[in-house]
């Protein structure tokens, strides 16, 4: 268990520093803007500084500031372990964003836009492998989504456009398309290397049915429908654990399954719809 949770805490910080470097080698200094809240922030940096002639209040720092509340929301809302994760990955992006210096590779802005949208993608997914996440819009959007019953794209969309149109407000209008182009490669990436799909659908075949059913619940709230299963092989009688989870509950999933029965069988698929009640609390 220690070496899971020190392991995850390693890759929560790998993912951190991706994210770092893409801002200040490649995004910021093309005036091209990441998504969710990171973007925000690089577009109330960018405010501060060219219209204000204030440049001590960096992105990190302005990063760092709007996730305050959005972990206290998270905290409660969506869940202790997520949360911490989440902030810990906030804490380490402002860290290294303070300490590593803004340094443009290239001049050109495609290049920028492209690369810079790569290596945030490839932080951002493997953080969400590891559940959790990088914060602000992720957690916002999670809290929308339990409410509303919808989508948690379409919120993170609605992020992304503001982000999009403000980009080409106050600055040349080629920036907010460069900024399209980045958050079409951040999200190509990140669902290549996570999932793209939010509600996912988890049938477990085990002998350890009830000492599943006890870990799962213990560590998140979600209705498990049990089934009778038999080996078509081997005639072992089994059982068949089936329920409906979201993508950022993929991780402690597969923990639990490596924990209480490294020998069960487990398919993930898509779930493209849920009738009737889904536990959204």
């Amino acid at each position: 268990m220690f070496l899971m949770e020190t392991k995850r805490i390693l890759i929560v910080l790998v993912g951190a520093l991706l994210n770092a470097i893409a801002l200040n080698l490649f995004l910021i200094g093309a005036n091209v803007y990441a998504s969710g809240f990171t973007g925000i922030a690089q577009l109330i940096s960018t405010i501060f500084s060219d219209f204000f002639n204030i440049d001590f209040i960096s992105t990190g720092i302005l990063l760092f500031i709007l996730n305050i509340p959005v972990a206290i929301l998270g905290w409660f809302k969506v869940g202790k372990g997520f949360t911490i994760y989440s902030f810990l990955s906030v804490l380490f992006t402002t860290v290294i964003l303070e300490i590593l210096p803004i340094y443009n590779l290239s001049d050109d802005i495609m290049l920028n836009a492209v690369f810079g949208g790569v290596i945030a993608g490839v932080g951002i997914g493997i953080t969400l492998k590891w559940g959790a996440s990088t914060g602000g819009s992720d957690i916002i959007a999670m809290v929308l989504s339990r409410i509303k019953d919808k989508p948690i794209g379409s919120y993170l969309m609605l992020i992304n456009g503001f982000i999009i149109v403000f980009a080409g407000l106050i600055n040349e209008p080629e920036n907010a398309l460069y900024t399209l182009l980045t958050l079409y490669v951040t999200t190509r990436v990140i669902d290549t290397i996570h999932t793209r799909h939010e509600k996912l659908t988890a049938m477990i075949v085990t002998k350890k049915a009830d000492e599943m059913q006890k870990e799962i619940h213990n560590t998140m709230v979600r209705g498990i429908t049990i089934l009778p299963a038999k080996g078509a092989y081997t005639k072992v009688d089994k059982n068949m654990l089936m329920l409906v989870i979201t993508r950022y509950e993929l991780y402690d999933l597969e923990r639990i399954i490596g924990e209480v029965d490294p020998e069960a069988f487990t398919n993930i698929v898509q779930t493209t719809g849920v009738f009737g009640f889904f536990r959204r609390e």
